[in-house]
């Protein structure tokens, strides 16, 4: 903060001590000692609340990206069903042939692996994202997680078993 080295403080203190005298001095101290807390927690509060708001801007903005890239698979997808859709209709059902057939059932695998492969896409994306750096990961409290009760009867159960 204030590169003030020990013969300024020593000058300050002189000063002090002559203007204010030996009586007020320490009083005057320790309200300048409090007023330099305050304002050290005032500024250290707000670091805190930007750098939570940088962070929660970011991860806004990873999701954004996460919706359009998802937005973007479905289009695709959709327009390959809806292509598929299309050309069959052309002819009837009863007319079509064994090799248009297999065609619309190999287009319709290709749709169906495109679509496979960008959730996939999607979903290693996300778990890349959420995965917590491995320090802090060794840092943070575990909670263990309360078993669920479905029904009352297992609740009475439990309570039963727990009692014994």
């Amino acid at each position: 903060m204030l590169d003030i080295g020990f013969l300024e403080l020593m000058l300050i203190g002189v000063v002090g001590l002559l203007v204010l005298g030996p009586e007020r001095l320490p009083r005057a101290a320790r309200t300048t000692g409090m007023w330099i807390g305050k304002i050290k927690r005032t500024v250290s509060g707000m670091q805190r609340e930007i750098s939570a708001q940088l962070e929660a801007e970011e991860l806004r903005q990873k999701l954004n990206e996460q919706q359009k890239k998802l937005d973007d698979s479905l289009k695709k997808a959709k327009l390959d069903v809806e292509s598929i859709a299309d050309s069959p209709s052309d002819a009837a059902p009863a007319q079509q042939s064994d090799t248009d057939k297999s065609d619309t059932e190999q287009r319709v695998a290709q749709a169906s692996s495109r679509l496979d492969d960008a959730l996939q896409t999607v979903r290693e994306e996300t778990v890349r994202e959420e995965t917590p750096p491995s320090s802090s990961a060794s840092t943070a409290p575990t909670r263990e997680a309360e078993p669920e009760t479905p029904n009352p009867e297992s609740a009475a159960l439990n309570k039963d078993r727990n009692h014994q």
